[in-house]
C-alpha cells in the first residue's frame, strides 16, 4: 500500500500536524488519519535521535511501524532544522518493509493463456452431454409404497 505522510507547521500557533494518506484504488489517495503535536517539542524529539522522536511521535491512534517511522523521522531531520520549511511529504510504499521483494511482474513466457483455453477436439455441446447424460427429473409414482405403507 502506497502512503504518503504530510507534516504540516503552524508556526504562529506551534502546532506540527501530521497528515496520512493511502492510495485506496489505484491513483485515488484519501486522508486516513490527522495528528497534531506541539512544534517545539518535536523539533526537539528530532534533535535529540531516532529514539526519542519515536517515543514523542507515536500515540494509541497512530502508531507506524518501525520501518515506517525511521524512515519519517530520516526524511524530517532536515525539516524540522530550517525553521523557515513549512511542508514536507514523505511517501512510503509497504513494499519496502519486505526486504528482497520486488513488484511481481508476470512475464509473457511464463503462462500460456492460448494454450489453456484451446479445445481438446471436443465442442461445448459435447461437452455439455457428457456432464448431463442422465435425467435428473424428479419422478413421482403414486403406486410406490415401500417405504411408506398405510
Amino acid at each position: 500500500m502506497k502512503q504518503k505522510i504530510r507534516f504540516e507547521k503552524n508556526i504562529k500557533d506551534g502546532i506540527l500536524t501530521i497528515l496520512e494518506f493511502s492510495e485506496v484504488d489505484p491513483g485515488v489517495v484519501m486522508l486516513l488519519h490527522e495528528e497534531e503535536y506541539g512544534l517545539e517539542e518535536m523539533t526537539q524529539a528530532s534533535k535529540e535521535g531516532v529514539d526519542a522522536f519515536l517515543t514523542l511521535f507515536r500515540r494509541r491512534s497512530f502508531f507506524p511501524a518501525r520501518d515506517m517511522a525511521v524512515k519519517l523521522f530520516d526524511g524530517s531531520v532536515a525539516f524540522f532544522q530550517n525553521a523557515k520549511e513549512e511542508k514536507l511529504i514523505i511517501e512510503y510504499n509497504d513494499i519496502e518493509a519486505v526486504p528482497g521483494e520486488d513488484d511481481f511482474h508476470l512475464e509473457d513466457d511464463d503462462v500460456e493463456l492460448d494454450a489453456l483455453l484451446e479445445e481438446d477436439g471436443d465442442t461445448k455441446e459435447d461437452e455439455m452431454k457428457e456432464i448431463d447424460s442422465e435425467d435428473d427429473t424428479p419422478q413421482f409414482k403414486p403406486e410406490d409404497t415401500s417405504e411408506h405403507e398405510n
